[in-house]
């Protein structure tokens, strides 16, 4: 009689894999489309990423977020807004080793801050306010939830086990959770400062066990900082 092998484990619905990623890939795919005009291809995919979110409904894998998670979504989205546009205030120019340091190590293309045309593409004396609104709306609400999906709700489990609806937050997977927060923050050109706030979201994800909490934050983070880049100009961050 020739014994039976065990069955192997079963992977996650392909339905759920590409609820979780194929937002995230669709903006990827279009971000990297060659264009001149920024403006509108950042419209292109906020509005294709956002028709499949609406689509898919990764959430839908998930409880549903609970107010009581609110104010540490909200401190750890402050939290990060924060790291983000510290290392750039006016402050550092009193540090010159330190401004050197960082530029030179903690920004891609290393030694430059990108963005700083006297007239930058998503600027609304160039563009024009609707998509100088697209482009806010489009970081705070549409990135923000596909990138959390991604990042924490699908690769950081499925690195765990390819069943990874099945993963629980905790135990915290120590070396799976700071790769997912490195390649997090290489995804960024601020990359550096993009591994903190891997860290940030991801530790609030793991600790509430609520995925929506860590996409709340993001959320805050991007409309923070877009809030101030229309403030004060610091189109650089864009």
């Amino acid at each position: 009689m020739v014994p039976m092998k065990p069955p192997s484990p079963s992977l996650a619905p392909r339905s759920a894999v590409l609820a979780h990623v194929l937002p995230f890939l669709a903006w990827l795919g279009i971000m990297m489309a060659p264009t001149e005009n920024l403006p509108w291809r950042y419209a292109a995919q906020t509005a294709v990423t956002a028709c499949l979110l609406l689509w898919l409904r990764p959430w839908r894998f998930y409880p549903a977020f609970t107010v009581r998670h609110l104010p540490a979504a909200a401190g750890a989205g402050a939290l990060v807004f924060a790291v983000w546009i510290v290392m750039e205030l006016p402050w550092i120019y009193d540090f010159p080793w330190l401004n050197d340091l960082y530029l030179r190590y903690g920004i891609r293309p290393f030694g430059v801050i990108t963005g700083m045309d006297a007239v930058h593409p998503y600027a609304p004396e160039s563009c024009g306010w609707p998509l100088a609104l697209v482009r806010l709306a489009g970081s705070a609400f549409v990135i923000a939830a596909a990138e959390e999906f991604f990042w924490r709700g699908f690769l950081y489990r499925w690195m765990v086990n390819r069943e990874f609806l099945s993963v629980p937050e905790r135990p915290v997977h120590i070396w799976i959770f700071l790769a997912t927060a490195l390649l997090f923050g290489l995804e960024h050109d601020r990359w550096l400062v993009g591994i903190l706030a891997g860290l940030g979201y991801g530790g609030l994800y793991l600790r509430t066990r609520s995925i929506g909490s860590a996409v709340a934050a993001h959320m805050i983070t991007n409309l923070l900082l877009g809030l101030y880049v229309l403030a004060t100009g610091s189109y650089h961050f864009w």
